[in-house]
């Protein structure tokens, strides 16, 4: 279960520091992946619309090249540069990050 200091999973205890760029790590890789709109995301992780949008947001502290495309309506987000992320560590690491972050 979450608490102030962190996650815990196993009796190993992960940052905010660490959940946090996890959690922008599985966006990009959902947005990548074709789950590429808030709802779509929200539908698969459970997050709250606000921190779904503030996650989008933060990619770009990592160096991801996250845009969005389209009307309002029918927009949704593509990643152009993973930047700072490791695509494919993310890919080969899901199971891990889900199970940090605590999504199915």
């Amino acid at each position: 279960m979450g608490n102030a200091g962190g996650l815990t999973l196993s009796n190993q205890k992960y940052s905010r520091t660490q959940t946090s760029f996890y959690r922008r790590a599985y966006t990009a890789y959902l947005i990548d992946s074709g789950t590429n709109t808030v709802a779509g995301i929200i539908a698969t992780t459970g997050m709250p619309k606000r921190t779904v949008q503030d996650t989008i947001a933060a990619l770009k502290e990592h160096g991801v090249d996250c845009t969005f495309i389209g009307g309002t309506k029918n927009g949704y987000y593509a990643i152009r540069d993973w930047g700072g992320i490791n695509k494919s560590w993310v890919k080969n690491n899901l199971r891990h990050v889900r199970g940090v972050l605590q999504y199915a």
